[in-house]
């Protein structure tokens, strides 16, 4: 799979609110299937299922079988080569900019 096609398989994962909240849910500690469930009461464990399948489609979710358990870690890679191209690149843009102006207000 091309760089641009997974970017947009994150971006789109990202994209939706519960989504992101299960991520900041896994973020503090691998989960089982159950037990991000019971996270989200106001979701039924398919819809949790459906909304994992997206995460794990764009590799943010490793999902480890451990026998009948399904136990979700979080895969912050993606998410980092996100800010890497992203972020990163814009951010020392910004502070360049921000340096550039400071000199031209000090004299």
């Amino acid at each position: 799979m091309s760089s641009a096609n997974q970017e947009d398989l994150v971006f789109k994962a990202l994209a939706a609110p519960v989504r992101r909240a299960m991520l900041d849910r896994l973020k503090e500690a691998p989960l089982t299937t159950g037990a991000l469930c019971e996270s989200f009461p106001a979701l039924d464990r398919c819809t949790v299922m459906q909304h994992l399948k997206v995460l794990e489609g764009a590799d943010l979710v490793i999902v480890k079988r451990e026998g009948r358990e399904r136990r979700n870690i979080l895969n912050p890679l993606p998410i980092k080569a996100i800010h890497d191209r992203w972020i990163g690149e814009y951010a020392a843009n910004a502070v360049s900019l921000l340096d550039r102006l400071k000199r031209d207000l000090e004299g």
